[in-house]
Parts: structure tokens; sequence; C-alpha cells
């Protein structure tokens, strides 16, 4: 079992704490639990959210050896030209250390307002990442897509790591994680996601890479948590309960979150171990660093111990 940490991408009205970001970030370094730190993509929502790329520029420059991830970006909704060239560039600016996630983002989402054909997301989704793909590996870009075409083309630098970042794949839909193993190199469950729905998915998971004779050990399995450590227990749940709301501007989290006393959270969480997660990302919306120490210093132990 290995652990992450979300990075605290907010500006509530208008306001960016740039000294807590990086205490926070450096702190999670210190601690040595974490292997990556990770944002997500809101482009539409009043929560507060900065963009997941500018994020983790400045969040690759406040640190040194921390993983930097998004899960995830919505990739029907971004032109994979310029995605691919600032994932490259990131890349190259953090020395190697970038994880990106994709998903299409399935119903729900307002393709409308960025000028997308909301029936036909999944082909876009996959001619958008085969471009990309094309543009971090392909000296000479030549792609003759439905969506996009490229003749003679080049996109430097390419990115330090080789082939390209991991690319984390999203989504609930069976179809999905099927595409995640053929094109992907892992799968990450939503924090939406209950244990026993995210059983269900690793389950499709493992007969995909059993199906494709694919090694399960190049493949990597997350899984996000929402987490509030609190001595009391009602409070912690409705804390996180009220941030979630405010977060996606829906209630209806009861099933979804992991709250209370440190023993509770961990029992919760290595429920989620025990469906297959290999990688627990630790998401907690508020009190950041408060709970970076609690979940290091008494969560982790707790889910580690012999």
């Amino acid at each position: 079992m290995r652990f992450a940490i979300s990075i605290p991408q907010y500006a509530r009205d208008s306001h960016f704490d740039d000294d807590a970001f990086r205490a926070h970030l450096r702190r999670v370094e210190e601690l040595g639990q974490f292997e990556s730190g990770w944002v997500q993509e809101q482009v539409i929502g009043a929560a507060g959210a900065l963009a997941p790329l500018q994020t983790l520029t400045w969040a690759a420059a406040c640190t040194e050896r921390l993983r930097l991830g998004c899960a995830v970006f919505v990739l029907p909704l971004h032109n994979p030209l310029h995605l691919a060239k600032a994932i490259s560039s990131l890349d190259c600016l953090s020395g190697g250390r970038l994880e990106i996630g994709v998903a299409t983002g399935g119903r729900g989402r307002p393709f409308d307002a960025f000028g997308v054909d909301p029936e036909k997301p999944v082909a876009r989704f996959n001619e958008a990442l085969a471009l990309m793909k094309a543009c971090w590996t392909q000296r000479e870009i030549n792609f003759d897509g439905q969506l996009w075409k490229l003749q003679g083309a080049s996109m430097e630098p390419k990115p330090v790591q080789k082939p390209h970042p991991p690319v984390w794949f999203g989504g609930s839909a069976p179809a999905g994680m099927r595409r995640a193993v053929r094109h992907g190199d892992g799968f990450m469950g939503a924090g939406s996601q209950t244990p026993a729905q995210f059983a269900e998915q690793v389950k499709v998971v493992m007969e995909e890479l059993g199906a494709q004779e694919r090694d399960p050990g190049s493949f990597r399995i997350g899984k996000r948590v929402y987490v509030h450590v609190d001595d009391d227990a009602a409070r912690g749940r409705r804390r996180l309960e009220d941030a979630l709301t405010q977060h996606y501007g829906r209630g209806g989290w009861s099933e979804h979150i992991f709250a209370g006393p440190p023993s509770a959270c961990a029992e919760g969480i290595r429920a989620v171990a025990d469906a297959g997660a290999e990688l627990i990302l630790f998401n907690p919306l508020l009190d950041d660093a408060e709970q970076l120490e609690r979940l290091a210093g008494e969560v982790i132990p707790a889910l580690t111990k012999s």
C-alpha cells in the first residue's frame, strides 16, 4: 500500500495563501510518507479551485522529490495539442515527476459550453489521447484522424519520462475500465465510489488485464478517498459532508466518506485497500495542515502496522 495526498488548490474569494501552500508541500516532503500530490480539474464551479496545470507548475517549483498529478483532466474538453504541449513542458520543468489522469467526462458535463459534441465524447477522447501520445513519442508526427490531422509536424521538447508520463484513467463505466487497461498505465477510482462499488470496478480491471495478457505489475490501481480525522465522529462527518457539498454543489456524500477518529478512518480505508487499491489518495477538504499531520501520524501507521 502506498499513499498520496491532495494538494490544496483553492483561492477562495480570489485569495491564494502562497505561504501556506509552500509550507504544506514542504511538510509533505519532510514526512516522507507520500509518493505523490494530486490536484483536480474544476473549470466551472463555485469552489474556488485553481486550474490544475498552473497549480502543478507552482507545486513543482515548491518541491524537489514529490511526484505531481492531476486526477483527472476531462480530455474531450481540451485541445489535445495544447494539452500535450503543456504536459510535456511541465514534465520537463519538474524533472520528470508528472502523472496524468484522464477521463471522458460522462453524463452531466456541460459539453455544449466548450463547443464539444455531447453525443461523441468517447470518440473524441480516444482520438485526443492517441494524438497526445504521438506528440510525446514521435519525432515526426503524421496523424490522420477524424477530428485532428497533422502531417510532417514536430513537438519539442518531449517529456523527460519515456515514453511519456504515466497515464491514469478515471471513470465509472466498465467500458472505461477496459479502455484503461488497453491504453493506460493505471486506474484511479473516484472518491464518489463506495468501497463495494470500487471492488466491482477492480474486478473488471483484473478481468481485462487477463484478457489482454498484460502483467498486473505493469498497471497500477488507486482510489481517491475523502477523509477527515476528528475525535468527534459526528462533527467530522458533518464538516466533511458540508465541504463536499460546497465543492461539488450537491449533497448525498454520507456513503462515500471516511470521517471520525483515526482508527475508524483507517478501518474504512483498509476496506478500500482490500478491494484492490494499491495507491490511496487522501483528500481532506479542510484544515489541510492539521489533517496532513493526523493522516501521517495516526492513520497511516494504523494502516501499515502488521
